[in-house]
C-alpha cells in the first residue's frame, strides 16, 4: 500500500455521501468526472472535489490544486486537509471544506485511489466506491497519449494497476474501454440516484 495518512478527527460520521471514483491512472476518471460536472452544474448540493496534488497545474487533465512539497507540508501543518495519501511519487490531499458539505447531508464526488480506499472509508464511513475499469491495452495507449510520464513510469503504473488488489466492494463498476458517452451516462445516472 502507498504511504497513507489521515488526520485523527474523532468526529461523527457525516450524513452525506462521498462518491469516490477508483481505477488505474489513465482509466478516464477525470474525463467522466468532467462529464458529470457539466451535467450537474446547476446542483449546489453536489460538490466536485478538487484534489490538492504535488504536481504541476499544467500536468495532465485533472482540475486540481497544484502545490510544491513545501506548500503541501505547510497546508498539512495548518490542518487544511481532511485526508492525505501518497501514490506514484506524488502526495494528494482532500480539502477540509468537504467535511461541512457532507455534514449538511449533501453529496460529493472525488477522484480517489485504490491504495487509499481503506483510509478513505475510515475518515468518511459514508464513502461509496465507483470502480472504473478499462482494457489493459487501451490503458497503455491512453497513458502514452497523455505524455505525462516516461516509458519506465508508464510501465510502473501498468504494473501497479495489475498488482493492486485492495479489498474494494464497489457500489458500481463502469467499463470505460468503449465510448466515453456510455461510461459517462452510467456515472451520471448513479450520481443522480445518490442525489434523489
Amino acid at each position: 500500500m502507498p504511504g497513507v495518512s489521515d488526520r485523527a478527527s474523532g468526529t461523527e460520521a457525516a450524513p452525506g455521501r462521498l462518491i469516490v471514483l477508483l481505477g488505474p491512472s489513465g482509466s478516464g476518471k477525470d474525463t467522466l468526472i468532467g462529464r458529470a460536472r457539466a451535467e450537474f452544474a446547476a446542483r449546489p448540493e453536489l460538490m466536485f472535489v478538487r484534489r490538492v496534488i504535488t504536481r504541476s497545474a499544467e500536468a495532465g487533465s485533472e482540475d486540481h490544486v497544484a502545490m510544491s512539497d513545501e506548500e503541501f507540508d505547510a497546508a498539512l501543518d495548518e490542518g487544511r486537509f481532511a485526508l492525505t495519501w501518497a501514490a506514484n511519487g506524488l502526495r494528494y490531499g482532500l480539502p477540509r471544506d468537504i467535511e461541512a458539505h457532507l455534514a449538511a447531508g449533501k453529496v460529493a464526488v472525488v477522484n480517489g485511489s485504490r491504495g487509499a480506499w481503506g483510509v478513505i472509508r475510515q475518515v468518511f464511513p459514508s464513502a461509496r466506491a465507483v470502480e472504473i475499469k478499462v482494457d489493459a491495452g487501451i490503458l497503455a495507449q491512453r497513458l502514452e497519449r497523455r505524455g505525462r510520464e516516461s516509458a519506465p513510469e508508464i510501465e510502473a503504473r501498468l504494473a501497479r494497476a495489475a498488482s493492486l488488489t485492495s479489498p474494494v466492494e464497489p457500489d458500481l463498476v463502469i467499463d470505460n474501454s468503449g465510448p466515453v458517452e456510455t461510461a459517462g451516462a452510467a456515472l451520471i445516472a448513479y450520481i443522480g440516484r445518490s442525489l434523489a
